[in-house]
């Protein structure tokens, strides 16, 4: 049986799905172009990191919109028979692309949900940092702690499934109260003065961190308003409690949630410094060891020959 290979092709080439097909690849690389010269636009243009990259992400999100609008739109009359295709395998997809589907429900929840945006300090599926991508399926968190000390960067890039917000807590450190709560301990000597004690620290503390405090109180009022929740202290605040070496003076204090290892710096360094001003008045305290009396300890040596 003899096969025209010339009508073949020609009856594939003027077939309307391949038509279709054209036009669909066609459009597609249109979108793509005009996403890309967007995106330049808006680097360009744009002034701002945030808003820069809020732009890029909005030119992105509705570029592949566009895409799949305009694919359906093309593929319109096959629909309906791809719909069932769809349906039987459709249970097959969803239990090999259940971690898939979660996650892109995750990232549902996180930008119309207020979980978190670019820029928030977070904790997510026990890695703490600042979210630097909030993409489909992961989010990018550059990693604070770990084997660094402080609130600083350790260097390492974490991609985070997004469906860890509905598996584990979402622990926000700067999402509407852009604030944490900090103390330090500072240990006074026995027989030190106290009251003058008391006093220096909470000067240093009003000269250091007054005025996270003050800003604070505006952030803290939508909270209250938002949540139910009571109206906290958010003045410096000094507490005294007594052990076995020394007069532990306790501040607690308001600060910015990226800068307590270098407000506790400022406020260690204005404390020591009032302290060598008081003329031994108040004195830091060292931890002291005791030994008791022991009882005598008899040893006899015996004589050779």
């Amino acid at each position: 049986m003899d096969v025209d290979i010339g009508s073949e092709v020609e009856r594939w080439l003027f077939h309307p799905l391949t038509a279709r097909l054209l036009l669909a690849l066609v459009g597609l690389i249109v979108i793509l172009v005009a996403m890309r010269v967007m995106r330049r636009t808006a680097t360009r243009y744009v002034s701002g990191d945030s808003l820069r990259y809020r732009a890029r992400k909005f030119v992105s999100f509705f570029g592949y919109v566009a895409a799949l609008l305009f694919v359906a739109l093309v593929f319109s009359d096959y629909l309906g028979g791809f719909a069932v295709a769809f349906g039987v395998a459709g249970a097959g997809i969803a239990f090999a692309l259940q971690e898939v589907i979660v996650s892109v429900a995750g990232w549902t929840a996180v930008s119309f949900g207020g979980y978190y945006k670019v820029g928030d300090r977070i904790q997510l599926g026990g890695t703490k940092g600042d979210v630097i991508d909030i993409g489909v399926l992961r989010t990018t968190i550059m990693q604070i702690g770990e084997w660094v000390d402080g609130d600083q960067y350790n260097g390492r890039i974490v991609r985070i499934a997004n469906s860890f917000v509905f598996k584990e807590p979402v622990f926000n450190y700067s999402g509407e109260f852009p604030f944490l709560w900090d103390e330090i301990m500072v240990p006074i000597k026995y027989g030190s003065d106290y009251e003058l004690a008391r006093g220096l620290i909470a000067r240093v503390a009003e000269e250091v961190v007054g005025d996270y405090a003050q800003a604070a109180k505006k952030a803290w009022g939508p909270v209250t308003r938002r949540y139910l929740i009571e109206d906290a202290a958010l003045e410096p605040m000094t507490t005294m409690q007594a052990n076995a070496n020394w007069v532990e003076f306790t501040l607690r204090y308001v600060v910015d949630y990226k800068a307590r290892r270098s407000t506790k710096d400022r406020l260690f360094t204005r404390i020591l410094e009032e302290i060598d001003k008081s003329d031994d008045k108040v004195g830091i305290a060292a931890a002291t060891l005791n030994i008791e009396k022991l009882a005598p300890i008899e040893v006899r040596l015996a004589r050779e020959g």
